[in-house]
């Protein structure tokens, strides 16, 4: 279209299409169009009244065209003959996980799926075969992402939408310069759950803040030791590591599902184990030292400042961002003692230490000899007694 200061707006008259655009442009890093900036293009004689002060429209393109597709070009930054490689298209797409907020449904993933479809249509690559079992070929493109979640929105105080005519604005700057960043990323992500969010709280970020000057004193003050020499874990040192896999297997399960808040509290967990220990003997042994990596490491992706410098801190390997992800192991973090709930008639009357590999003949009698479970019973043999494996023994008079 084109703009003219007598007729206003003005289409283009169709024999003069298609308009071509100049090859001399300059992109100049502000975000604006290099047509605006080009001195004789966007001038042009009105086609109607003939003013030659009219000018061609320099914004043609929304923002959403280059949001739609830039995920592609990630792949093959460097490729100079197609937009990306056909053959890291193949590969990689389509995309694992797409967030955004309700809003994207109707409108980005709305235009992102019409530049899949499109692709698809004029064949720009073929799919290729994968042991992924998410990626399935035939469904290549069809959709150009395999799974939406949305995240919630961040609330002022009081629960209502931010908005600065009712003055409950947070400005993030300000709470990281006042907190620090890892601070501020640590309470956004514990305080509420992801695709829910919640109403700010001045007094909820300190939560976090204790969290991590505690980590930062334990391994500046505790750190791990050689351990080439240290026997394996046994006794108290076994217990920490015991809680340390129960962590790993949690916080990654935790990860995978987006449940931000419940890993950072299965994190708060383990520093408080190890505050337990870090007075004993078990501080100068292996299972510390896995225990103190294992932290660092799965608080990289929440606090990424603070667990880099005590990584370097404690002498790993630069960077903590390209370590492997710790792997928990299931026997280790299986308990050797759980606890049992003993109910008479459906209420709890008493709770009981068991091993955790406790068969259901050893707990039903473990139960039925509880003094608390004698006194409601009154000298009665009960009717039955029903076992749940790993929870509860319930007694039915």
């Amino acid at each position: 279209m084109i703009h003219c200061p007598s007729c206003g707006i003005v289409a283009v008259p169709e024999e003069e299409l298609p308009v071509l655009l100049p090859d001399d442009v300059e992109f100049m890093p502000t975000g604006e169009s290099p047509l605006k900036l080009h001195p004789t293009w966007k001038k042009v004689a009105c086609p109607e009244c003939g003013n030659e002060d009219a000018e061609r429209e320099t914004d043609t393109m929304d923002t959403f065209m280059c949001s739609s597709w830039y995920q592609y070009r990630y792949l093959s930054p460097d490729c100079d003959t197609y937009p990306f490689d056909p053959e890291e298209g193949s590969y990689w797409l389509p995309v694992d996980q797409y967030t955004g907020g309700i809003e994207h449904a109707t409108m980005h993933l709305l235009y992102t799926r019409f530049f899949a479809r499109a692709m698809r249509d004029c064949g720009v690559f073929e799919p290729v075969e994968r042991m992924d079992p998410v990626h399935q070929p035939d469904s290549m493109f069809r959709e150009p992402m395999t799974r939406l979640y949305n995240q919630g929105m961040i609330l002022g105080e009081g629960g209502e939408k931010m908005s600065k005519s009712r003055g409950n604005v947070v400005d993030p700057d300000k709470q990281v310069e006042q907190y620090g960043a890892d601070t501020v990323r640590a309470y956004l992500m514990f305080a509420f759950k992801w695709d829910q969010g919640g109403p700010w709280d001045y007094k909820g970020i300190a939560g976090p803040q204790r969290f991590l000057n505690d980590v930062w004193e334990l391994v500046t003050q505790y750190p791990p030791v050689d351990t080439s020499a240290v026997p394996a874990a046994s006794g108290p040192a076994k217990g920490l590591r015991r809680k340390t896999h129960q962590t790993i297997l949690q916080v990654t399960d935790d990860i995978e599902t987006f449940s931000f808040n419940t890993a950072l509290a299965r994190l708060m967990e383990l520093k408080n184990t190890m505050q337990d220990f870090r007075e004993t003997d078990v501080r100068h042994s292996a299972a510390w030292t896995e225990a103190v990596n294992s932290l660092l490491l799965m608080l990289a992706p929440f606090t990424p400042h603070i667990a880099e410098e005590l990584w370097s801190r404690i002498g790993g390997e630069y960077s903590i961002h390209t370590q492997a992800w710790p792997v928990g192991d299931a026997e280790i973090a299986a308990e050797e003692i759980i606890t049992l709930a003993v109910q008479v008639n459906g209420k709890v009357r008493d709770r009981i230490e068991v091993a955790a590999d406790v068969d259901e003949l050893t707990a039903r009698e473990m139960a039925l000899a509880s003094e608390q479970v004698q006194r409601y019973l009154d000298g009665q043999k009960p009717q039955k007694v029903i076992y749940v494996p790993g929870r509860l023994v319930n007694i039915v008079q």
